[in-house]
């Protein structure tokens, strides 16, 4: 099964390599952002955003809404097996 999980922009860690830190539910792991810049849209102007997070890249950038209610509905299925937040 393949899963998105919601997270935020918190760094850019690397604008060349186009390396970003994102929080996902607290917890801070490292990303590719290629998909989601343009030029439009660079690299630096990717801090706050909320993206899509698969396999550790950045697929697309969502809204603060989207973000949240996918990750309310995520703890939900997650409370409803019995795992622990």
């Amino acid at each position: 099964m393949c899963l998105g999980i919601p997270g935020q922009i918190v760094e850019i860690v690397d604008v060349t390599q186009k390396l970003a830190t994102v929080d996902v539910g607290g917890v801070k792991r490292q990303v590719n952002i290629a998909c989601i810049v343009d030029e439009s849209h660079p690299v630096a102007a990717c801090v706050g955003d909320w993206v899509l997070v698969h396999v550790g890249f950045a697929l697309n950038r969502i809204d603060a809404a989207e973000a949240a209610e996918t990750l309310a509905l995520l703890q939900q299925i997650a409370e409803a097996q019995g795992i622990p937040s």
